[in-house]
């Protein structure tokens, strides 16, 4: 580079500093540099060893809520399980209870769900019938305790434990359950917070099962009837709701209740209208509808259930023995008026 004709003396002590004239002793100008290169080495080695302690405090401050928040290790066995069942892993979950280990099950997933039903619509038979099945535990009507269902904080509260497996009943198969939930009638708080309830669901992925009965005159006299084996106790002074043997469902079907034809109609009335606002209240959840007189005829009903709560199908049994086995026209005393009353109506297919 060529020199500029004319400086300034500033200029040219600048000028010196950048391009010292060839009569300086070069050995010390590379000097300098060699020397300011080894200071620029150990700079950045030092920030690069800040840089390293720095993120290495951070992360080991960060271990603990990572560690929190990672799932159990999982075995071969739990992780193809979750392979395969991809498209229903978000109604599966992995729990883990405070009252026992799962052990070798841990990673056995876990479907919740619950029963909507009424009372005498061949509920207790079809949750014996479910209790039967080796990996699934229903554990009755829980909210049938009016203490339990006092308020929503309550009835959610009591939800978390049973859904983590932390409810411990005669139903309860431990650590290698793969299905869980319970029986809710509609009138044990449910319809009361059905909207908070419903929510829950959804956001827990709990799976309803809607059991209705059809014939809600065959329902009805079977009310009536358990009206009055509560009041007179037909089986040596105690009352049943279920019965196990032959002889005890002919005693208590022998009685034959006399229906109240005034409010026979609003009755079937009102209870079809509890049945369509539970429908449409929780038509958002993962549910089936299920009716006591498929249950009945039907054996590939219990298949459905069982591939609807994604469980391996198991031939189903229960001890319970039916009370009622006659047509509806020989278990009502006022048969005839009865049948007279509902002719012409919608619900004159019940009197066949």
């Amino acid at each position: 580079m060529h020199r500029p004709r004319s400086f300034s003396h500033f200029g040219r002590a600048a000028y010196n500093l950048i391009f010292p004239p060839p009569w300086h002793d070069l050995s010390q100008r590379w000097l300098y540099r060699k020397t300011n290169c080894v200071w620029k080495l150990v700079f950045l080695v030092f920030l690069g060893s800040c840089g390293i302690y720095m993120c290495m405090s951070g992360t080991e401050k960060q271990l603990p809520q990572y560690r929190a928040v990672l799932p159990h290790p999982m075995s071969k066995a739990g992780a193809l399980c979750l392979k395969n069942d991809v498209p229903v892993v978000k109604y599966r979950y992995y729990p883990q209870p405070l009252t026992f280990n799962r052990k070798e099950c841990k990673c056995t997933p876990v479907q919740r769900f619950v029963v909507f039903s009424m009372q005498r619509t061949g509920s207790g038979w079809f949750e014996a019938l479910l209790n039967s099945h080796p990996n699934l535990s229903s554990h009755g009507e829980i909210f049938s305790v009016e203490k339990r269902r006092e308020n929503i904080k309550r009835i959610k509260k009591n939800l978390d434990n049973l859904y983590n497996l932390d409810w411990i009943s005669s139903a309860s198969k431990n650590e290698c359950t793969a299905a869980v939930g319970f029986k809710w009638m509609f009138n044990q708080g449910l319809m009361e917070y059905k909207g908070e309830i419903a929510t829950y669901l959804k956001q827990n992925h709990v799976s309803v099962i809607f059991l209705f009965r059809r014939n809600i005159l065959g329902r009805y006299v079977s009310i009536l009837a358990n009206v009055f084996d509560r009041e007179k106790k037909q089986l040596n002074g105690t009352h049943r709701a279920h019965v196990h043997s032959k002889e005890e469902a002919d005693l208590l079907a022998a009685y034959k209740p006399i229906v109240n034809l005034t409010s026979l109609i609003p009755y079937m009335e009102r209870i079809e209208q509890i049945m369509m606002d539970a429908q449409l209240t929780f038509n958002g959840t993962r549910h089936m509808i299920l009716f006591y007189e498929d249950l009945m005829k039907r054996p590939s009903a219990l298949k459905r259930v069982q591939k609807f709560l994604h469980l391996p199908f198991e031939e189903l049994e229960s001890k319970h023995v039916k009370i009622h086995t006659l047509p509806l026209s020989e278990q009502v005393e006022n048969w005839k008026e009865v049948s007279e009353h509902l002719k012409g109506t919608k619900y004159e297919s019940f009197i066949y």
